[in-house]
């Protein structure tokens, strides 16, 4: 039981708010609030309560209100359910709700949203507020999610580097004021982190550990980052270079998403397979520079890849696709939207080759006709999802088809495609279960 001498947890709320006035907080939630959000700092609730909202807490126990009659372990589970403002905000109701709110299995988790909230600050005063029963260090925090807070800077950052030693999750998609030394902090000085999320952080272009944590690593160790799941999408100036260190650094990837990272090439897909041959997610959508090349590179993961996304890559053909298919045969779900090089030959091959395939977006390629989805038809029988939008060359005859062998198809995306009703028409028919995703006005 913590004493009443404690400072109450950090509240994020805005100040000047109506209904917020001598250190009691109205009900109105997150959503609805406008102007500056900081953190605030308040000494426990008083024995006795006159707020309005919560007088009923004072009164004798026949008229007790309903929720004061849970035991403290069902508490402890309903608070389980709020974010982190709305946990601050049960903090400050009761003496009972201060010390169940502070629970710390209540405090695995700290989830802040909002373009206007001071991250730094509530970061500061939350882990300052934690860290009380084992100074200077939050053990129980594991994850830390505070995606489009832009106000986030290095020194939120650095904060959580300093304080979560077991940190093991960390979002920060669309804190684009974070630099490559903050990231570097946190890597280093955490040393469990498995999950980074650092999408639309524009000024990051590298993940590697400090000079300092590397000189202090021993040999055996080998520099390594435990980062398993990494996320740079629009990362605009991530180069190859970059690329290479991050991959020597962190051998145990096995998702890696870097779509809209522009600036990468085949030579950067060359380092990521040296190192990181564990990988089974990997997407460069929208990367105009990898080639055919660049998938023979990524065929080296073999049967260890499932997931594929090269939507967009202008410079990929059937070629490219020939790699993949005879070297990663376990392929599950492969997105080619927009390769306008990929015809019936390369899909064929895909086809016979990766049999187990249930997802496959073939959008915009205008050389794919009816002659490829009927391979696809005859030896993917496990299909669920198949986008076919924007092909000119497909008729309602490559859908029926599709629809007589692929029982199973959930999802069918025809738009933009020259189809008759009847061919849709047999479509639903035969999959009863398949949304289709169509222009045809006259079908519904």
């Amino acid at each position: 039981m913590r004493t009443l001498s404690t400072p109450s947890p950090a509240l994020i709320c805005p100040p000047n708010l109506p209904g917020f006035q001598n250190g009691r907080g109205s009900s109105t939630s997150s959503s609805s609030i406008t102007g500056e959000t900081v953190a605030m700092v308040h000494s426990p609730p008083p024995t006795r309560l006159t707020h309005p909202l919560i007088r009923l807490a004072s009164r004798p126990q026949k008229e007790q209100a309903s929720i004061e009659r849970l035991p403290d372990h069902a508490m402890v589970q309903v608070f389980s359910f709020l974010p982190t403002n709305q946990l601050c905000r049960c903090a400050r109701v009761c003496r009972r709700w201060y010390n169940l709110a502070w629970d710390p299995r209540l405090w695995r988790t700290i989830r802040l949203t909002g373009e206007t909230i001071n991250v730094d600050r509530a970061l500061k005063v939350l882990t300052r507020r934690l860290c009380q029963d084992t100074p200077n260090v939050c053990l129980m925090l594991e994850t830390v999610s505070v995606s489009g807070c832009r106000r986030l800077t290095d020194r939120g950052l650095y904060t959580i580097a300093q304080c979560c030693p077991e940190l093991r999750r960390l979002e920060v998609s669309g804190c684009y004021n974070i630099s490559n030394e903050a990231v570097f902090d946190v890597v280093s000085l955490c040393p469990n982190l498995e999950h980074l999320d650092v999408s639309g952080c524009s000024k990051v272009t590298c993940i590697s550990l400090t000079r300092e944590a590397s000189i202090k690593l021993s040999p055996l160790h080998g520099k390594q980052i435990s980062i398993r799941y990494l996320d740079m999408t629009d990362c605009f100036v991530l180069e190859d270079e970059g690329l290479h260190t991050i991959a020597a650094h962190c051998t145990q990837l096995t998702h890696l998403y870097l779509r809209r990272c522009v600036r990468l090439t085949d030579e950067g897909l060359r380092y990521l397979m040296i190192y990181c041959t564990s990988i089974k997610e990997l997407s460069v959508s929208d990367c105009r520079f990898v080639s055919d090349f660049g998938l023979r590179e990524i065929a080296k993961l073999e049967s260890r890849l499932r997931y594929l996304s090269i939507a967009h890559c202008g410079r990929v053909t059937d070629v490219g696709i020939r790699y993949v298919a005879k070297y990663c045969g376990k392929l599950r779900y492969l997105n080619a939207r927009g390769c306008e090089g990929i015809t019936d030959h390369g899909l064929e091959y895909l086809a016979k080759n990766c049999a187990k395939l249930k997802s496959l977006d073939i959008g915009k390629c205008p050389l794919v006709s009816d002659t490829g989805l009927e391979c696809l038809a005859l030896n993917c029988f496990n299909l669920k999802r198949l986008s076919l939008k924007s092909c000119e060359s497909i008729t309602g005859q490559g859908l029926q088809i599709v629809a007589a062998n692929c029982f199973d198809l959930q999802m069918l995306n025809v738009q933009d495609c020259e189809v008759s009703v009847e061919a849709l028409r047999f479509v639903k028919r035969h999959c009863k279960r398949c949304v289709i995703e169509h222009t045809n006005p006259a079908f519904f």
